[in-house]
């Protein structure tokens, strides 16, 4: 089975994604069959397995997502969803900043940098629903928190600031930063959940 993900290239942590989902690939077994890709057009989401939304400056990616008419292809498209930290901001059917447009994929109210400023940025050990005994060492900039969701949402994890982790059909959004760690099980969990 080839397996090709997208990234959307528009602002954020991109390389590491890319590299984050070549290594969860690699360690499924798919690495000779598999590509990762920058996307930035419409056209780029076609023959992708999955999309990840990276984090960065969410107000910034929603505008840029308008600017290069991807907002209705990625609200459209039939695979999986990866969102990180600005990511989840986009997926959110609320956010409070008119800013954001966002594409309500997730039935979610999520608090823009609800950890506060750059300073409060952190890492904690998080158990997260589904993964292993083993915490998963997050990394916390300038976080998102959901502060409510939808019956049909998966909450995955939480922490005192609210829920960190929600999972909703082929779609997973995470308020902080998997792909800056070396630990890809959360890349591989989403794989494995669209059959990969």
């Amino acid at each position: 089975m080839d397996v090709k993900i997208g990234v959307l290239a528009l602002q954020g942590n991109v390389s590491e994604h890319c590299e984050a989902f070549c290594r969860a690939l690699e360690h499924l077994g798919y690495g000779g069959t598999s590509t990762v890709i920058a996307v930035r057009h419409p056209e780029d989401l076609l023959g992708c397995t999955a999309l990840a939304i990276p984090g960065g400056e969410s107000t910034t990616i929603s505008r840029l997502i308008d600017k290069n008419s991807l907002y209705e292809p990625i609200r459209n498209f039939p695979g999986g969803i990866f969102a990180t930290c600005a990511g989840m901001v986009l997926m959110a059917t609320v956010v409070a900043d008119p800013r954001v447009h966002t594409l309500g994929l997730i039935g979610m109210t999520v608090d823009r940098n609800a950890f506060g400023r750059q300073r409060e940025s952190c890492e904690m050990d998080l158990h997260i629903e589904g993964l292993s005994d083993d915490p998963f060492r997050a990394i916390f900039i300038r976080a998102p928190v959901v502060a409510c969701v939808d019956p049909d949402v998966r909450i995955l994890a939480w922490v005192d600031q609210g829920i960190v982790a929600v999972e909703k059909g082929r779609y997973m959004a995470l308020s902080f930063h998997p792909e800056l760690s070396c630990d890809s099980r959360l890349h591989e969990r989403f794989l494995k959940s669209l059959g990969i």
